[in-house]
């Protein structure tokens, strides 16, 4: 099975070479050719790119409603900020432990409710995420700064190598952003990628198949919330900086909307819609006080055009040998 995943990833990037090239070339290029502000403008597509990626594990893998995403985000950034500034924990050594506590917060909360379906289960997380910004406004154990929020948080260093500067911040998130999208398509074509597609399409004929949908639904909740623990890491010390208004209501819809708007369950469907989503404020820039309004008719727009999304996912058939031995027992 390890091997089919290997060869399945290989034909994913072997079968256009001449455009992956491109993409990747034009992303090294990029910085050098453009001011400060426009590579600042891309690191933040970065981070809600990866954002997106994150979410779509939930959403687009395996159908789950989460509009409280954000709050996965917030602990992410804020183990970084309270680690590094109480501490002195060195920024890139939080990278996995950021992931670690958002992971670990998200099994925490999610196993009691990870039954719910549907709207009951999209009700309990857009609680759940108020309920972590309200804690950190509320400032406890004295540790989050209350509304004000935590500062002084250290740049990134390894060893003489500091990254302190737009460039090098480009690079970090999409280096980062890189690796992730090479993991997340060796989990579409595993077993656990197949299990999370047939937990959507029906959970009950998944369950008569004896996969265990409790345990793959939090798995996905898991990783997904360490994902976007990564990027609160990464964007906390971009701005050196947290507080409690970077991580709202509104930032769990941006991110529900990155997911719609390229494809549920698409990985470059999801950088499109992250490239819509980060890009759009720029371009609009001058008619800011009908931003929404555009944005919302541009919405509108693709639901009824594009249901599937401006990138949907190519699903093939679903390699049922995979998934059962020669006893026709499930391993998932």
């Amino acid at each position: 099975m390890g091997q089919a995943n290997g060869t399945d990833i290989r034909e994913y990037f072997t079968a256009q070479p001449l455009r992956v090239s491109l993409v990747v070339a034009a992303f090294a290029v990029y910085p050098f050719l453009v001011s400060d502000y426009f590579i600042d403008i891309a690191f933040f597509f970065g981070i809600y790119a990866l954002l997106g990626l994150s979410l779509n594990i939930v959403l687009g893998e395996v159908g789950l409603f989460d509009l409280g995403h954000a709050g996965f985000y917030a602990i992410g950034a804020y183990t970084t900020a309270i680690l590094n500034t109480k501490f002195g924990v060195p920024v890139l050594a939080l990278i996995p432990v950021s992931a670690l506590a958002a992971g670990l917060f998200a099994y925490l909360v999610c196993s009691p409710v990870i039954h719910l379906q549907g709207d009951y289960l999209l009700i309990v997380t857009l609680g759940l995420g108020e309920i972590i910004r309200l804690a950190l406004i509320n400032n406890p154990f004295d540790l989050t700064g209350g509304p004000n929020g935590v500062f002084g948080i250290d740049f990134p260093a390894l060893g003489p190598m500091v990254v302190d500067s737009s460039i090098e911040y480009y690079f970090l998130i999409w280096i980062i952003v890189g690796l992730s999208i090479l993991g997340l398509l060796s989990l579409q074509h595993s077993r656990i990628g197949r299990a999370w597609n047939y937990i959507r399409e029906d959970e009950t004929a998944a369950n008569a198949s004896g996969i265990d949908s409790r345990k793959y639904k939090l798995l996905a909740f898991v990783l997904g919330a360490g994902l976007a623990g990564v990027a609160g890491n990464v964007y906390a010390s971009k701005l050196m900086c947290v507080s409690p208004e970077s991580f709202t209501f509104m930032e769990s819809c941006l991110m529900f909307c990155i997911v719609l708007i390229g494809g549920m369950g698409s990985i470059p469907g999801v950088l499109v819609g992250a490239a819509f989503i980060s890009l759009f404020p720029e371009i609009f820039r001058p008619f800011a006080m009908y931003r929404m309004l555009i944005f919302g008719s541009a919405m509108i727009l693709m639901m009824m055009f594009r249901p599937g999304g401006a990138w949907p996912r190519k699903r093939g058939a679903v390699g049922l040998k995979s998934l059962f031995d020669d006893t026709g027992r499930s391993d998932a």
